[in-house]
């Protein structure tokens, strides 16, 4: 499957909101596995939203399970129209993105979520998200709205870090 370029900041696509998709359709499908052959093709990656690869479509993917804090993760989720239906309790969290590769921030997320979204079989699915889960659907669930971690940060000054990087 075809990996996708990123789009980074400040690509204009990252900050517009997306458009609802009406229904499942061949390119959709191709859209969403592209999209998860992307995420996976980057280390550390947890989830993509459609804009960072150029789609103004209301779609993300994501996999918490890959991660040291996603214990009791649902595993791979396609979300098709997500919507965050309920938020329970916050804290803050240092988050990471592939549009913004050279920092993190401190940002407040909701630890439990009630989520909506249709998966690749167009079934809307009602799911509750917690700990580190929720907070990547928070985060691409932002993406598709238009929003980056950096808006979500109380003090641009005190709570954005250059990245640390990998070996």
């Amino acid at each position: 499957m075809r990996v996708l370029p990123v789009r980074r900041l400040p690509d204009p696509v990252l900050k517009r909101p997306t458009r609802p998709v009406l229904r499942v359709t061949a390119a959709v499908d191709r859209l969403t596995r592209q999209m998860v052959a992307t995420m996976r093709a980057h280390p550390r990656c947890v989830g993509l939203a459609a804009p960072q690869v150029g789609s103004s479509l209301r779609i993300a993917v994501m996999d918490a399970s890959v991660h040291p804090k996603g214990r009791g993760s649902h595993g791979l989720l396609v979300l098709i129209n997500p919507r965050i239906l309920d938020a329970e309790t916050g804290s803050i969290q240092r988050e990471g993105c592939l549009s913004v590769p050279d920092l993190t921030g401190n940002v407040r997320r909701a630890a439990r979520v009630r989520l909506e979204a249709m998966d690749q079989a167009g079934v809307v699915q009602v799911r509750w998200l917690e700990g580190f889960e929720a907070i990547v659907a928070q985060h691409e669930v932002d993406h598709l709205d238009g929003l980056l971690f950096l808006d979500r940060v109380e003090n641009l000054a005190t709570d954005v870090f250059t990245r640390k990087t990998y070996g």
